[in-house]
């Protein structure tokens, strides 16, 4: 499937902004993923994949997060990914950038003294790099265009 948007967020609040922000691309019948199962039922998207949840903590969920993801950007081929995090969100991304995408970090709310590690990963992967703080951005840093709660 070609000219999607795949929307990437692992559970709690990372799900809850992705949710919050994908009202405004919800006519483009996005491609949504996440670490849980229920997370997609709950929210009615009938077009999603789970991938593990993962962090640098857990290296062998790590390795499968990485294989799972590529193989939903490598099949999918979306022509935008946006993520609220965490790290499934940068793998996609990272994958994204191979294939060609527009991607789009935003991140999380939860972050208020500073950026998340994936965050900062995100400066040299993403196309646009954001944030929910004003206080944390500036010209060298991630974007502030408002916060999604």
């Amino acid at each position: 499937m070609k000219n999607t948007i795949l929307a990437v967020a692992s559970s709690g609040g990372h799900w809850q902004q992705l949710l919050l922000v994908s009202e405004a691309f919800e006519d483009m019948s996005p491609v949504f993923v996440t670490t849980k199962e229920e997370l997609l039922r709950q929210a009615g998207k009938v077009d999603g994949h789970v991938v593990v949840d993962c962090n640098r903590n857990r290296p062998l969920l790590m390795l499968t997060c990485i294989r799972q993801c590529a193989g939903i950007v490598f099949s999918r081929r979306p022509k935008v990914i946006i993520s609220t995090g965490a790290a499934p969100g940068i793998i996609c991304i990272a994958f994204g950038k191979l294939i060609g995408a527009k991607t789009i970090w935003i991140d999380s709310f939860a972050n208020v003294e500073k950026l998340s590690m994936s965050g900062k990963i995100a400066r040299y992967i993403s196309d646009k790099w954001l944030t929910q703080w004003e206080h944390l951005s500036d010209a060298s840093g991630p974007s502030y265009h408002g916060a999604l709660l």
